[in-house]
């Protein structure tokens, strides 16, 4: 089998990933589990440094033994996960759940976008990196918009348990178009191969003489926690604003659906502004919106929401293309990986934050907290960017 074939593979495997109608109503389910918003904290925490201490030997594997196990071993994990929160009544239970997640999660970041870039490299189209893995958030964002209305229509005439069992298939999907990816070549700049306790030290090697790369990385954590606790956390906004459980799905659908334009288009917008005015006017949309999300308690601030969604999409495209132009086909899983641990490193921090901000002021001062950081790293963005991109 080709290459070729493999961009199709991951458009099915990420729709079938991401088609999970547990997801639309699962802060609801959680909380009917007595799960509070501090113990989902503490989840997601559990999730974040499961992430950071496996992201980067996940990626030194994928590059070692090949992406494909790394990614097929991920949808595995995905399935169980979700069978455990289908019989998960203690805290301990949502742990382990969501250890099994930050497991797969750390096992598909960097091998996934690796394995797009050098199936793009070996037919000689990787400068349209960044259009392929905007498409392949269109398919996330599809399957998500799918699952969302048909989960909240599910949710609101049957337990919410049906909506875990479908989403256990649809990763049994998932696991089996995983199988039938094929391995590209690996391209490498240095006829050297690597050795694993170098893979470190190389990788530092490079950030610190890129300080832009890291600059523009770090532009994408932020502002990816940020849209992150919106994506955690958006059912229980609602729930307090006393919209019934029957809209969630549409909801879900609009704050995707959002996102399209960006990824579709960030190519595009790539070639036409400057990294620095894109990252600035993204981060300063953000901390506007979540500022006003915060304070205004009422149905204008989803639309604020709306619009923070919107301007997210070209984040990932943007970020993540500029760091696989510039690596290097031997190491491109690790370098990702080191993307993935950054986000949640700033996630583990943030987190802290949200949880106990909301646990004074509910949902909307954690919102409230992200806002003012979000602030305070546009200002440290200008100072840094301009001696970097000027």
């Amino acid at each position: 089998m080709s290459v070729k074939a493999n961009i199709r593979k991951l458009y099915a495997i990420r729709f079938f990933y991401n088609l999970i109608p547990a997801y639309v109503i699962e802060r609801l389910f959680w909380e009917q589990r007595g799960m509070t918003i501090q113990m989902v904290v503490y989840t997601e925490i559990i999730f974040a440094v499961t992430v950071v201490l496996l992201e980067v030997p996940t990626g030194i594997i994928a590059d070692k033994w090949g992406r494909k196990k790394m990614i097929v071993l991920s949808t595995i994990l995905e399935g169980f996960m979700f069978l455990i929160l289908l019989f998960a009544t203690e805290f301990w239970q949502f742990a382990v759940a969501v250890f099994l997640a930050g497991i797969a999660r750390s096992a598909s970041s960097g091998s996934e976008n690796a394995l797009l870039y050098d199936s793009l490299l070996e037919t000689g189209q990787e400068r349209t990196f960044e259009k392929y893995l905007g498409r392949l958030n269109v398919c996330d964002f599809s399957a998500i918009i799918l699952a969302a209305l048909s989960g909240s229509y599910l949710a609101s005439r049957y337990a919410f348990e049906l909506n875990y069992w479908i989403s256990v298939v649809s990763m049994i999907v998932s696991v089996c178009v995983s199988l039938l990816l094929v391995e590209p070549v690996i391209k490498s700049k240095s006829d050297e191969s690597i050795k694993i306790k170098e893979y470190l030290t190389v990788s530092l090697h490079f950030f610190r003489k890129h300080p832009s790369v890291c600059l523009v990385l770090l532009s994408g954590m932020v502002t990816g926690a940020a849209i992150s606790f919106i994506d955690e956390f958006w059912q229980l906004y609602l729930n307090r604003l006393e919209i019934p459980v029957l809209y969630f799905g549409l909801f879900s659908a609009v704050i995707m659906i959002v996102r399209l334009p960006g990824n579709i288009l960030a190519h595009a917008i790539k070639k036409r502004f400057r990294y620095r005015t894109i990252l600035s006017g993204v981060t300063t949309a953000f901390a506007i919106g979540l500022f006003y999300v915060s304070m205004i308690k009422d149905y204008t601030s989803l639309l604020a929401i709306f619009f923070i969604c919107l301007i997210s999409g070209i984040i990932e495209p943007i970020t993540t293309g500029y760091l696989h132009h510039r690596i290097d086909s031997s190491m491109r899983a690790t370098m990702d990986s080191f993307q993935s641990l950054g986000l949640n490193a700033v996630l583990i921090i943030l987190g802290l934050g949200f949880g106990y901000f909301s646990s004074k002021y509910d949902v909307f001062g954690g919102f409230g907290f992200i806002a003012v950081i979000c602030t305070l790293f546009l200002g440290c963005f200008f100072i840094s960017s301009k001696q970097l991109f000027d």
